[in-house]
Formats: C-alpha cells, structure tokens, sequence
C-alpha cells in the first residue's frame, strides 16, 4: 500500500515493522512516531507487524526508520 491522501488533506501511509510483540512494543514506536513533525495520529498493531501514520504531508522514511529503530524494533518498508 502506498501513501492515500484524503479529501482533508492528510495522508495515511501504511509500514511494516518487525520485532513488535506486545502492547509495551506498540506503545514505543507509537511514541517515536509520533514525536515526528506533522505527525497527527499513529497505531500500531503488533500482531500483525502494521503501522499506520496519518500525518500532514508524506513523511521522509528516514526519518520514520530513525524513530523505528530509536523504538527498537526495524522499518521493513511500506506495507
């Protein structure tokens, strides 16, 4: 899945990330996420690896790579 802008403007992209097994692992890289400028809403879900950030414009995947692995876990890509 690529990056969607909806009609408010925002865009939803979709990313994998491994190594998420729990609540406390969704919690942290929501965290780290979330700390990214622009950034307006993150969930992540473990079980199935999924993270989805709404933000104001398509985010740098450096910079969300950089709060992945400051979260401890490994950007796999977009989903």
């Amino acid at each position: 899945m690529t990056a969607q802008t909806d009609i408010t403007g925002s865009v939803t992209t979709v990313y994998k990330v491994t190594g998420m097994s729990c609540g406390h692992c969704e919690g942290s890289v929501s965290g780290e996420i979330s700390q990214i400028p622009g950034v307006s809403s993150v969930k992540a879900v473990a079980s199935t690896g999924e993270v989805t950030v709404v933000s104001e414009a398509p985010l740098d995947e450096e910079a969300v790579r950089a709060a992945v692995d400051e979260a401890g876990f490994e950007l796999a890509g977009q989903a």
